[in-house]
């Protein structure tokens, strides 16, 4: 398996949009780190969410169901001229197409950090 370190950037974000998506020839997608940067006059609040629905697991009990989209950070504030970094030092992983998504209250700009895991 081969390790590729990544960056994803999304610039002047305002409603929701996909980001990445994990899959194809990736076996996994390792989230290093994510950085968003508000780039309006204006404190905006910012919500990032994993969209997934893996399931099937090899083994039964509590982590047999399928996964849901939960929110990684939900409305948080960003001031004028200030950036915030989501994570703080822990990881995300995607599985096949588990998917980022990115919503700004105000123009917004995001940066991704991963390193994805190839067969």
């Amino acid at each position: 398996m081969a390790n590729t370190f990544k960056v994803v950037t999304a610039q002047g974000i305002t409603t929701e949009d996909q980001i990445y998506v994990a899959g194809g020839s990736i076996v996994a997608t390792i989230v290093l780190g994510i950085m968003v940067a508000n780039t309006t006059t204006s404190q905006v609040t910012v919500s990032v969410k994993l969209v997934s629905d893996t399931a099937s697991r090899t083994h039964s009990g509590t982590n047999s169901g399928a996964n849901n989209t939960v929110h990684l950070i939900k409305d948080a504030p960003v001031p004028v001229g200030s950036s915030l970094e989501l994570l703080a030092g822990n990881k995300v992983v995607l599985e096949d197409t588990d998917e980022l998504t990115f919503a700004a209250s105000g123009a917004s700009d995001i940066t991704i950090s991963i390193m994805e895991i190839t067969a």
